[in-house]
């Protein structure tokens, strides 16, 4: 691409206006969206104003940037600071020998947080650009602080309304959002409220949006290792620290994905990694009313709004979930084989299964069955022994088998 330059420049009011002069007097072509470059046209020094590369669709906006770039330079109008969730980490990917010119603007990030007067070193960041909308709560409330990148399907209007849906109302009172439109620009708005009044109202793009929220559950309880007497559950039904513990370790959780808690009982293993992952779904099957209610109180007990309920006898209520990255099966309700067929066929290629056999029986179905379904199969052997020192009473757990299938392909 010979000698021309890729220049990226954050654009706003804030612009260094000698710095955009000097690069649009080289270039054959400015890429912004249709905003940025009527806001372009309206401050250009000496009347220069390349003609318009249309940034989306992006794919076909970097083809024309290559081609453009063989006849000069190319100047591209970017939202705040272009590293910052921005259109830079792309254009550097798909350009890597071009000689590129980076001049940032404050981000959108910045300028709200100073426009509402919030501190922002302990918040949290999230984009929601091109993402769907199926699961958000755990992503964006798990945090005191989270910033929020918008977009024109994902607008501040939409996401309140979801978050209300998805964890309730009262659940989120005292939430407080801010949202910023604009920014920069002679046509900025912000608004604030709950997320009622947000999702009452339309909002213009390009926007942001701040939640913030007072009841920090993290400053309460650690992100791993609650204690059986922290979860809620019934008759004692519920699955060990340490055994919890191990199988957590043995599943080798994805950050992101699906994960199937089949058999849940309270929950607790659904919880403990929908806690650890926030953008991994958590799917509890769990049949018996009386856990289905401690499963739905464990979820909003700590806000793990990515663990999903389904109430419901395995392997029937299986057939409809989406295919999982890792299995856990806790209770099996008689059906262990049935189980287990359903679960190797819907497994992701190279997923784990995890099975906790209590009873012998258990013991002896699951390797089998994981093993003539084509698993690798690895069984560890936990006894746990309780005592305080310098007591020497103990508690003594039956023993409890973690068969581990490990899908080869």
């Amino acid at each position: 691409m010979g000698c021309s330059v890729l220049h990226i420049i954050g654009f706003d009011s804030s612009s260094d206006k000698a710095v955009l002069q000097s690069a649009l007097e080289t270039s054959v072509a400015v890429v912004a969206s249709k905003r940025s470059y009527k806001e372009l046209q309206k401050h250009c020094l000496r009347n220069i104003c390349p003609p318009l590369v249309p940034v989306v669709p992006l794919a076909i906006c970097i083809d024309t940037i290559g081609d453009c770039l063989k006849n000069g330079d190319v100047t591209v109008l970017a939202s705040g600071d272009p590293f910052f969730f921005g259109i830079g980490r792309r254009l550097a990917q798909a350009f890597p020998e071009q000689k590129i010119s980076v001049h940032p603007a404050l981000s959108s990030m910045q300028l709200a947080f100073a426009r509402f007067n919030i501190p922002w070193d302990d918040a949290a960041f999230v984009s929601l650009h091109g993402r769907s909308n199926d699961h958000w709560a755990a992503s964006l409330l798990q945090h005191g602080k989270t910033f929020v990148f918008t977009d024109p399907k994902n607008s501040p209007d939409i996401i309140a309304a979801k978050l209300m849906d998805d964890c309730g109302k009262n659940a989120t009172l005292n939430l407080s959002v801010y949202v910023a439109e604009h920014l920069g620009f002679e046509s900025e708005r912000l608004v604030t409220g709950t997320l009622a009044d947000i999702a009452a109202q339309k909002f213009v793009d390009p926007n942001v949006m701040i939640l913030v929220n007072p009841e920090d559950r993290l400053v309460t309880y650690p992100c791993f290792g609650l204690k059986e007497f922290e979860i809620c559950h019934s008759r004692g039904l519920l699955t060990k620290n340490e055994v919890r513990a191990a199988a957590i370790h043995a599943l080798r959780l994805p950050r992101k994905g699906v994960f199937w808690d089949v058999g849940a009982g309270s929950g607790s293993v659904g919880l403990e990694a929908a806690r650890l992952f926030p953008e991994l779904q958590v799917f509890a099957i769990e049949k018996e009313e009386e856990q289905w209610q401690n499963i739905e109180a464990n979820r909003k007990k700590y806000a793990a709004w990515n663990m999903n309920r389904i109430q419901g006898e395995a392997p029937d209520s299986l057939q409809q979930l989406p295919e999982p990255d890792r299995i856990f099966v806790g209770g099996s309700g008689g059906n262990l084989k049935e189980i287990l067929e359903i679960c190797s066929g819907r497994l992701l290629p190279h997923g784990i299964i995890v099975v906790n056999a209590v009873i012998l029986k258990t013991a002896q179905i699951a390797p089998r069955v994981l093993s003539e379904l084509g698993f690798d199969v690895e069984i560890s052997e936990i006894s746990v022994q309780r005592y305080k020192y310098p007591e020497e009473k103990r508690v003594q757990f039956n023993p409890i088998k973690i068969i581990v299938g490990r899908k080869l392909s």
